[in-house]
């Protein structure tokens, strides 16, 4: 079974050698879809009976670990010096800095890897990660997906 929980935070971005006009600092209202999926609970009583996990849980867990750092922060690129010294002049300013361009595709790819092991079978229902979707506008998103072993291989060592 698979669900999925829909988040929104604020940042902003640049991307530094664009060729149009993201190379400014401009900010976005993302959306953060999270797609787990995982066995219903069966257990007679529990809160959670009938759900792979409750959509409250997916919500708080995501907020704890990823959104919350994120929200209402300015995404910045470490190789960005000139607006990363910029930022640090700025009293108690939000800035996240990261090892990458932050564009939608590595930004859905960070977040996958963030929240992967969040949650990690957390119910006991072999809870897993399936996808990340990151809207940086309503009409354009990256995916970020587990990734599946090509056939013949199954993916242990």
């Amino acid at each position: 079974m698979l669900i999925t929980r829909r988040l929104e935070f604020d940042a902003g971005h640049r991307i530094p050698h664009h060729r149009s006009q993201c190379r400014h600092l401009h900010g976005h209202r993302y959306a953060l879809e999270v797609t787990l999926s995982g066995e219903i609970v069966q257990t007679a009583g529990l809160s959670c009976e009938g759900m792979v996990m409750d959509f409250s849980d997916v919500r708080n867990l995501a907020l704890q670990h990823l959104v919350a750092a994120w929200d209402h922060a300015f995404l910045a690129y470490a190789g960005d010096r000139v607006v990363v010294d910029f930022l640090a002049t700025l009293p108690e300013h939000k800035t996240v800095v990261l090892p990458f361009i932050p564009t939608a595709e590595n930004l859905a790819a960070e977040a996958f890897r963030i929240l992967d092991s969040v949650y990690q079978d957390s119910y006991g229902t072999h809870l897993a990660l399936q996808q990340v979707r990151l809207y940086e506008t309503p009409n354009n998103w990256a995916d970020a997906r587990r990734e599946t072993p090509p056939l013949g291989r199954s993916g242990r060592s």
